[in-house]
């Protein structure tokens, strides 16, 4: 199944390249980096602050994560789904996407 795809195996969408993959996978491993430094500095048991200060920026990192690959999904597996006349499907999933990714 695509990355674009939801349960449905008939849909055809737009697979990732694996320059895009590549950078997804390396921006991730930063981030389990930083998650296994924040684990360390709470097993050394570092001041609070300084623990909020990196979960905070864990915090950011995923989320522009999520947000590059929310653009990506928007630009082309939702805009492909609008020319083949299945947007409104495709629209109805990501408002439910955005309003999870928004809690």
């Amino acid at each position: 199944m695509s990355h674009c795809e939801d349960h449905n195996m008939d849909k055809k969408m737009v697979p990732r390249t694996e320059e895009e993959i590549e950078k997804i996978v390396n921006r991730l491993k930063r981030i389990e980096g930083q998650v296994r430094g924040v684990q360390k500095m709470v097993e050394d048991n570092r001041y609070c602050i300084d623990i909020l200060v990196q979960i905070s920026a864990i915090t950011a990192a995923l989320n522009k994560v999520g947000l590059n690959l929310l653009e990506r999904h928007v630009s082309h597996c939702v805009s492909k789904a609008i020319r083949e006349g299945s947007g409104e499907e495709s629209i109805r999933e990501l408002m439910d996407v955005i309003k999870q990714f928004s809690k």
